[in-house]
């Protein structure tokens, strides 16, 4: 009987702290819009390129998801920016520092991919390279996020592991696939944070 009693107050400390360490910038709105802006790139991509193979096409493909890209950042880190400006103390500072640490490495090793596969012309590569580590960079926020986002964390991984080493490889640049991962993906998250928030 003590023993269960122990091991549920541990179980409580646990789950305290958890929500403690818990990230509370990210924003449920940014996030889908995130994947609302990613399901509208992907309507500009099957108007203007939808299965890029001529080197226009591809060029055209890189300038649509990076464009999304950009989008993105500015929604989510704007949200984080304005988050930070609202909430000074030592606790935000800390929840910050903690999540930057854990998402930094992905984001620059990232870039630095993207680049080294663009340079060597395998652009088919580039959607499940993302997937991949994006699916790294949220298990690696784990801790910072609400904890049904890891069922988001293994589906990017699952299209990691489809678009580069599976038949549907030969699909990677087609309109849909961007959308798929990244447009339902982000407003999936966005909807878990919201929930994580309320609950």
């Amino acid at each position: 009987m003590e023993i269960e009693r122990a091991l549920s107050d541990l179980e409580e400390v646990r789950d305290r702290l958890a929500h403690l360490q818990r990230f509370e910038g990210y924003s449920a709105p940014a996030a889908a819009a995130s994947g609302i802006a990613a399901l509208i790139a992907g309507g500009v991509q099957l108007r203007l390129a939808p299965l890029p193979t001529t080197p226009e096409a591809l060029h055209l493909y890189l300038v649509i998801w990076t464009v999304c890209l950009a989008a993105a950042l500015a929604l989510n880190y704007g949200a984080v920016a304005i988050w930070m400006l609202r909430n000074h103390g030592p606790r935000a500072q800390s929840q910050f520092r903690t999540a930057a640490r854990s998402l930094a490495p992905t984001i620059v090793l990232g870039g630095a991919l993207t680049a080294a596969l663009i340079d060597h012309s395998a652009y088919s590569v580039l959607p499940g390279a993302w997937f991949a580590l994006y699916a790294v960079g949220l298990f690696a926020s784990r801790g910072v996020i609400p904890n049904a986002t890891l069922g988001v964390t293994f589906a990017f991984g699952a299209l990691a592991l489809v678009f580069l080493i599976s038949p549907l490889s030969a699909q990677a640049l087609a309109w849909w696939v961007m959308p798929l991962g990244f447009g339902l993906g982000h407003i999936v998250i966005g909807y878990q944070v919201w929930e994580g928030r309320t609950s």
